[in-house]
């Protein structure tokens, strides 16, 4: 792209598809409604999105792919300025010491109809994820509103839920995250509750490796289970 050109929210869609096969365009304004890209409006409205505008698209989904940073996380350290910082460890997380895991509270109180919006599912199917427990939302004087944390698990259930599952195959997913939160707090909780300075922080970083260590744990114990039923 020369420089100074803009793309349509469509040219964009288009060419973060290469990377992100499940980008919307409710995705993208979405993001751009929380504030976390601002493209140019045209005198009849409509969105444009330069080089700077595409680049920050793409480390947003990287950082939310890879390192599973909630909104306020990304926003906060693209406001800050480290974001080049960031890109390396996003580009070769091997070299850099595990990152204490992301649990600061979201910022973003969302509502029902934005959250199916952003993860791209109608009210109908996020009713049920809702009524299963798989997706939570939380009191407030507005009425139930939702974080970023939502939308994600909203997500990633659509995609579930497109290949095949149903909602209440799900409700597995949400057990067994239960129960392995349940062994990690137990695990962390005399280490975040030292005397010691510093505990707190300890605690998330061994976190970010335990939690990182589980999911290698869980794929390597699912290729074995399958390997006999679908590799012949």
């Amino acid at each position: 792209m020369r420089e100074g050109e803009h793309r349509s929210i469509g040219e964009v869609l288009n060419l973060l598809r290469t990377e992100f096969d499940d980008i919307t365009i409710s995705k993208i304004r979405f993001l751009e409604s929380q504030g976390l890209v601002e493209p140019v409006r045209t005198p009849s409205g409509y969105r444009m999105f330069g080089d700077a505008d595409i680049e920050r698209l793409r480390w947003i989904l990287r950082a939310q792919r890879e390192q599973f940073l909630p909104l306020k996380v990304i926003k906060q350290r693209l406001d800050d300025g480290t974001v080049d910082h960031l890109e390396a460890e996003t580009d070769d997380p091997d070299s850099a010491p595990s990152p204490a895991f992301p649990m600061e509270p979201s910022s973003f109180s969302l509502s029902f109809d934005e959250v199916a919006a952003a993860a791209g599912i109608n009210k109908k199917v996020l009713t049920e994820l809702e009524e299963a427990g798989v997706v939570v939302g939380h009191r407030a004087r507005s009425g139930t509103v939702y974080d970023d944390d939502a939308v994600q698990v909203a997500k990633a259930a659509a995609h579930l839920l497109a290949s095949g599952l149903e909602v209440r195959h799900l409700r597995s997913y949400k057990v067994a995250a239960e129960r392995e939160a349940g062994i990690l707090e137990q695990l962390l909780a005399p280490l975040a509750h030292a005397r010691s300075g510093g505990g707190r922080e300890a605690a998330l970083r061994s976190l970010g490796s335990l939690v990182a260590d589980g999911e290698e744990l869980r794929r390597a114990l699912l290729r074995r289970s399958l390997r006999g039923s679908l590799v012949t």
